[in-house]
């Protein structure tokens, strides 16, 4: 199977679980559980759009595997596994605060191949397949074209460790008067995509999943921009950072002199 193939399954999928969160009632932003924390919040709206996306993907290849926030987790046999989030800022959905989405990815044989990321207040979608290039509602997109720190805006996010959180906000207050600014929006999926479109110049964050940037790395780096760890990797739970060619590798240098992957106990 083709990425081509795939996409627009990608895409009705994503569409039609972001459909399901716009439509919950008030009811639906109560939170119905915790996860590593008091803050990693979760409803019975993140459940049931996972449990939309599962059936959707499923009913039309059931033969692919799935990986998703909320513990969906099938093996599958066909090469695809599609990785899921069903609500990726679920506390902005709690608030009614905008920043939250629907992200989709399906990878082929290892390789994540195309990538849905519905901006569900915005109503932008933001995809991409891989070698196929970047868009926002069927407009191509591109990274900005920031040239130095000292001129680039650049988003963040913050772990749900109490700990990591504190390690983050000193890396923060030493870099924030070497860059224009900081932008916090609460959703790993929306920030690579803002990386994209050039809304941000750059993004780093510490603690974020597969589920978190599977989409959205694969969408900001078809509009070119550089998405790796600070190891010359691909983003993993210790940093995901994302930027255009030009600033990438001076504000890795500097993540890296401050320890912003470091191990804590």
């Amino acid at each position: 199977m083709s990425a081509a193939g795939l996409a627009p399954l990608a895409l009705r999928a994503a569409e039609e679980a972001a459909n399901l969160v716009r439509a919950a009632t008030a009811s639906g932003r109560l939170v119905a559980n915790t996860k590593s924390s008091t803050t990693d919040l979760v409803t019975a709206t993140d459940k049931a759009s996972e449990e939309l996306l599962v059936e959707i993907l499923l009913s039309a290849r059931p033969d692919d595997g799935v990986f998703g926030e909320e513990g969906s987790s099938i093996e599958g046999t066909s090469g695809v596994r599609w990785i899921l989030d069903p609500i990726d800022g679920t506390t902005n959905f709690v608030y009614d605060h905008p920043g939250y989405s629907v992200s989709v990815a399906a990878e082929i044989d290892g390789t994540i191949a195309v990538g849905v990321v519905v901006d569900i207040v915005g109503d932008d979608i933001y995809h991409a397949t891989i070698g196929g290039g970047a868009f926002r509602n069927d407009t191509p997109i591109r990274v900005g074209s920031a040239e130095d720190l000292a001129r680039s805006v650049v988003a963040t996010g913050f772990n749900y460790r109490t700990e990591v959180r504190v390690h983050q906000a000193q890396v923060l207050a030493t870099l924030l008067p070497e860059l224009a600014d900081f932008r916090r929006m609460g959703s790993c999926a929306m920030d690579l995509c803002s990386v994209a479109s050039g809304r941000v110049d750059a993004y780093f964050e510490r603690g974020v999943q597969p589920w978190d940037h599977a989409a959205g790395a694969l969408i900001a780096r078809e509009a070119g921009a550089v998405v790796a760890n600070l190891r010359d990797g691909d983003p993993d739970n210790f940093m995901c950072l994302a930027a255009n060619p030009t600033i990438f590798g001076q504000l890795r240098s500097r993540l890296v002199d401050l320890e912003a992957d470091v191990t804590l106990a």
